[in-house]
């Protein structure tokens, strides 16, 4: 890649990470917390610990992958994006939010969330639930919630929000609100008493589907919010 070329990816990244911090905002994932990444190269670029309804592209923060400290205006719980980035090579960016549903899924379950509805299924097999309600704030703390991540594109952080993943930050703030749908379809369900998964080749022919179907979502999200 040309210097001129890598100069316009970096750009259109940066344009990218304020739309997605927008939209989670605007669509109430967010309150004063929470931030959004890309992966560029052996960095990340992320939104500051600001509102993201005030995220800006000269707000924004660059951290290389293998800190050992957070630099000046970085969210405190940046250390689960880098963790995330460290075990999931395939990861090119992270959004982190504090949905209410997932705040109620994880105080009725310690284990994981199953899927109920095909896009759920973009999520992954199941959406595990870290439980440990600490905040984020340290490498420590962070790295075992990136395992329990697995190869998965959603974590429910027990009593602390979500994280979800993505090739770009549009991606992982479609899988944000298809999580909040999730938890709340799982919610109603157990409230009825009966669950009715998926079965693992409906998961296996959504998650096959899932690249465009993704692209046509956070378009919809990014226009409905007027990002």
């Amino acid at each position: 890649m040309t210097v001129q070329s890598a100069d316009r990816a970096s750009a259109s990244d940066a344009t990218e990470v304020v739309a997605a911090g927008r939209t989670l905002a605007a669509l109430g994932l967010v309150g004063p917390f929470g931030h959004v990444s890309v992966r560029q190269g052996d960095r990340m670029l992320i939104t500051p610990a600001i509102d993201l309804a005030q995220a800006s592209k000269d707000t924004l923060v660059e951290v290389p992958l293998d800190s050992a400290s957070l630099p000046a205006r970085t969210p405190g719980e940046a250390w689960i994006h880098l963790a995330i980035y460290r075990v999931r090579p395939d990861v090119r960016s992270v959004a982190r939010a504090i949905p209410e549903s997932a705040f109620a899924a994880g105080a009725v379950t310690s284990r994981s969330i199953p899927p109920l509805h095909g896009q759920g299924a973009m999520l992954g097999e199941t959406v595990p639930v870290h439980d440990d309600a600490r905040l984020m704030r340290s490498a420590d703390i962070a790295e075992p919630a990136a395992h329990t991540l697995g190869d998965a594109d959603a974590l429910v952080l027990r009593g602390n929000g979500a994280v979800t993943t993505g090739s770009s930050p549009g991606h992982a703030v479609a899988r944000m609100r298809l999580l909040d749908t999730t938890c709340r379809l799982y919610l109603a369900a157990r409230g009825a008493g009966t669950i009715r998964t998926l079965t693992s080749e409906e998961i296996a022919g959504w998650r096959a589907a899932a690249p465009p179907l993704l692209d046509r979502l956070w378009a919809h999200l990014r226009r409905t919010d007027g990002v």
